[in-house]
């Protein structure tokens, strides 16, 4: 049984039970899947106004600006929603060196899981 497509313009984000909406965020330039953070509504509409992105921190509860003690900040290229207007998927060009993890590297997804645990990718 397959649904009929939904057709619907109207941007509608589903926050889900504290307000946040999930976002991938993906180098536009080759695909590169970065990181993965939340927005809440003031973040959406901080990163849309502003084209760089902005997030929530479960963690600290206060909104930031990606970079702004690194200076690794992104700039918007697009904004995709998914069917259900659960989660996003924001491209964009990276500022400065280009590495979105604290840790320092490029992708916050280095490591894949493996039956005996966690590999380092290359």
């Amino acid at each position: 049984m397959s649904q009929a497509p939904d057709e619907t313009t109207t941007f509608t984000p589903k926050f889900d039970e504290h307000g946040l909406i999930g976002a991938i965020v993906q180098d536009s330039r080759d695909g590169t899947v970065l990181m993965f953070a939340h927005m809440n509504a003031e973040a959406l509409e901080l990163t849309r106004k502003t084209g760089l992105i902005h997030f929530w921190s479960r963690s600290r509860q206060a909104l930031w600006l990606k970079g702004e003690t690194s200076g690794e900040t992104f700039k918007v290229a697009g904004i995709s929603i998914d069917c259900d207007q659960d989660c996003l998927l924001v491209r964009v060009v990276p500022q400065g060196k280009g590495n979105a993890c604290h840790t320092g590297r490029r992708s916050c997804f280095y490591r894949s899981v493996s039956a005996d645990g966690l590999v380092f990718e290359s």
